[in-house]
């Protein structure tokens, strides 16, 4: 069994001229913009990004409705509060004129008491 054997430097100029090769013959091998398949993948990229924005423009349109369904629905909350505060200020008033009509009957009456004595 022999032992490691370290690459000299014109063995590592080889290997890695080597390397650049390979790597310049795959570029060299890739197809072309025109080659029928890579066209179909464009084409189905394409398609894919199509769906995926309509899905996108979809989910924004139902999130948009969304918004405009719960400003309408605190908008109505903001009216019904308001006409349940001018409901309980009108009951509040007319309590308060009730409580004041009886208030001068009883100050009318003890005023007729008062007149009857004398």
């Amino acid at each position: 069994m022999s032992g490691f054997k370290e690459p000299n430097y014109s063995d590592r100029q080889k290997a890695a001229a080597e390397a650049r090769q390979k790597i310049l013959d795959k570029f060299r091998a890739r197809p072309s913009a025109d080659d029928p398949a890579v066209k179909a993948r464009e084409a189905e990229r394409a398609a894919v990004a199509a769906n995926r924005a309509k899905a996108k423009a979809a989910r924004d349109a139902e999130k948009e409705e969304e918004k405009r369904r719960a400003a309408e629905a605190a908008a109505a909350e903001a009216a019904r509060i308001a006409r349940e505060q001018e409901e309980a200020a009108a009951r509040q008033a007319a309590l308060e004129a009730e409580q004041k009509a009886k208030r001068d009957a009883r100050y009318a009456a003890r005023k007729d008491r008062g007149k009857k004595k004398k």
